[in-house]
């Protein structure tokens, strides 16, 4: 097994079309979206970077550039922020791409799946562990508490093992979710020995989803490589770590905080609504509009 314990690297497969969210995802990347004044890709480099790492890789597609404008220099904008002495927002900018941070880009030529786009950052990976995060799934850590990923390097740097953020979800959801089964392996810790790609509830080992939230050792590379296609026809991450499993201890950690699904128009509304709530500028002048409109209904 590999011994690095340190994660340096974060994989953010954003190739998806994202058409649960036609028309707005015609012409722009579903990553991009905004929940209050942020796009989704932002919510989770900055969650990468909060952890600790800071060599992000964009696994993209057609149609992505605005990803990678977006972690840009943009140097007009900077000028004339500057120039009008609009200083706040001038750091703003700024601190989306900080000096410290790397970004690299690499193509999923065609759409196969989770496990194909994770396979497709296996050059820049290279043979040291990795996170990944989708960011459909915006994830919020507790309160004033660590995020999810900053959590669970801690958890690898104590157990370097393949790692899996999971949560309970409800019996009827199942089918959603990569569903995983084990023994108890320390406080919010699951040995894994059963993963299942979106079961039907009557066939789940358990209720325990998989989040889009993982660290994984480089051995998952050769297993997904060597995997037939699974469910869907798409190569799937579930599928390599499931045959991880019998090389390597895989593990499954239950986070603290909360996810929003923002693949779905649902979780995405509600990202909106709860993040609005908290947001320092307009969270009071929300929370009282709010009132007025739920007053009225």
């Amino acid at each position: 097994m590999n011994k690095i314990t340190k994660i340096n690297k974060a994989v953010f497969p954003v190739a998806g079309l994202g058409t649960r969210f036609l028309p707005a995802t015609k012409a722009q990347p579903k990553e991009m979206l905004p929940v209050v004044d942020k796009p989704l890709i932002q919510y989770a480099v900055e969650e990468a970077y909060e952890a600790g790492i800071r060599h992000m890789i964009f696994v993209t597609g057609r149609n992505k550039r605005a990803i990678e404008d977006h972690f840009d220099t943009a140097y007009e904008l900077e000028s004339e922020l500057e120039a009008a002495q609009k200083t706040e927002l001038l750091r703003i900018v700024r601190a989306m791409h900080p000096d410290d941070m790397d970004c690299s880009y690499v193509r999923q030529p065609r759409s196969l799946g989770l496990g194909h786009a994770v396979l497709c950052a296996q050059p820049l990976v290279g043979n040291e562990p990795f996170a990944v995060l989708l960011a459909d799934d915006l994830m919020c850590g507790p309160e004033g508490g660590p995020g999810v990923l900053t959590q669970m390097v801690g958890v690898f740097q104590k157990l370097p093992t393949s790692l899996l953020a999971v949560q309970e979800v409800p019996a009827d959801h199942v089918q959603r979710y990569g569903i995983v089964a084990g023994s108890p392996a320390g406080e919010g810790l699951t040995k894994v020995d059963r993963m299942v790609e979106k079961p039907k509830p009557a066939d789940a080992p358990s209720r325990m989803g998989v989040a889009g939230r993982y660290i994984l050792t480089p051995g998952v590379f050769d297993h997904i490589r060597n995997n037939p296609r699974g469910a869907g026809g798409e190569i799937q991450l579930t599928d390599g770590i499931a045959k991880l499993m019998a090389t390597e201890g895989v593990h499954a950690f239950q986070y603290r905080g909360k996810r929003y699904d923002c693949g779905s128009k649902q979780g995405f509304l509600e990202a909106s609504v709860e993040l609005a709530l908290r947001h320092p500028e307009v969270g009071p002048g929300f929370r009282q509009y709010l009132k007025e409109v739920l007053s009225g209904v």
